[in-house]
């Protein structure tokens, strides 16, 4: 048996292992739900399973706004991030947040934000460095490090929709100082931790640029926009010899061969339902990316269909390495501890080598 870190190397190098790695990202609902069903509390769903171990080292680039309670109630409650962001989640429910208001609506108050964006120390979690990292050596964890910058956390975390998306296009240098600023920042950041000597295998990070069917913006706003951003997080990394990893949901079958161009290790959900088949993109990418997801989570509490549909996918994905087995998104509450079970047992045996 191999250990996740060693596992995960040698898909990455698109190299056979003992197994394909196998992760996944519960909701809390289905957390909830696993506990009422057995699992015992105070034991990591990894461990539970015997999924492999992945560590994660977060640095904080946000402006600092304060972040507040604004509402409490029985059902939800509102917040400000640190972002400037006013959310809404509910409590017992597990949903995407609703956005209600933003403090950065505009080059002035961007450039008020990004005065307070600098990379002092006290942005990493050296504490929790200090007292974990030696263990997850020990353990043979995938350490990755994150990074918070680009299209989908601006929209979604700084200042809406809407808002990029119109200064996509009436206001594109402004967006291209907000995607650098944010990366320049997490960069300097990880840039002390690695010179501290806490080393990562990887560097990640979410760029929904994707939705049912489509994407945000064309593959030349793409280019001239993005991709430049991609470019610089992925040369960081591989300077490093650290892999880079963007989990992109929804329809970006465009924007694969520019991924590829630009030395992107690895793509993750490969949303099924959005459009994305990952066996024609193995058939056609399988040798320069390496594929995470792709297995339809709409299909997880039946049983019978995942798994026709791990028998049809799995043995095409894992070919040569390559491949990481996980949910197209995440594992919603609809998922019971015993279909979870069935499909990891499941997911080790197809997935062996």
């Amino acid at each position: 048996m191999l250990t996740s870190r060693e596992r995960f190397g040698r898909i990455y190098d698109h190299r056979d292992a003992d197994r394909i790695p196998i992760i996944d990202s519960p909701w809390g609902t289905t957390i909830e739900r696993w506990h009422r069903e057995g699992m015992p509390r105070g034991v990591s769903f990894v461990d539970y399973f015997d999924l492999d171990h992945v560590a994660a080292i977060h640095v904080d680039n946000s402006p600092r706004f304060e972040a507040k309670v604004v509402e409490d109630t029985e059902r939800y409650t509102i917040h400000k991030t640190p972002w400037g962001a006013t959310l809404k989640n509910w409590k017992y429910e597990t949903s995407t947040p609703e956005f209600l208001d933003f403090t950065i609506v505009d080059r002035e108050s961007w450039e008020k934000a990004k005065a307070r964006m600098t990379p002092t120390r006290d942005r990493v979690n050296w504490r929790q460095l200090q007292d974990n990292y030696a263990q997850w050596r020990r353990d043979g964890c995938w350490i990755v490090a994150g990074l918070w910058f680009g299209f989908d956390i601006t929209h979604s975390w700084v200042v809406g929709t809407e808002r990029l998306l119109h200064a996509l296009l009436e206001d594109p240098d402004w967006c291209r100082d907000m995607f650098a600023h944010e990366l320049e920042i997490d960069l300097a950041l990880l840039d002390m931790v690695w010179e501290a000597g806490y080393h990562f295998d990887c560097v990640t990070w979410p760029d929904d640029m994707g939705f049912k069917g489509s994407q945000f913006f064309s593959v030349a706003m793409y280019r001239d926009l993005v991709k430049p951003f991609h470019r610089r997080a992925i040369e960081w990394a591989h300077a490093r010899g650290v892999k880079a990893h963007m989990h992109s949901c929804g329809n970006v079958n465009p924007f694969v061969p520019e991924l590829i161009e630009i030395g992107l290790d690895a793509l993750n959900p490969l949303e099924v339902k959005a459009g994305m088949d990952p066996v024609r993109l193995k058939r056609e990418f399988g040798d320069r990316l390496v594929f995470h997801g792709g297995i339809n989570a709409v299909l997880w509490d039946r049983p019978d269909e995942i798994r026709a549909e791990m028998e049809r996918v799995l043995p095409e994905m894992k070919a040569q390495g390559g491949y990481i087995f996980s949910s197209d998104h995440s594992v919603p509450s609809s998922v019971s501890l015993e279909d979870f079970r069935r499909i990891t047992t499941l997911a080790k045996e197809l997935g062996g080598y």
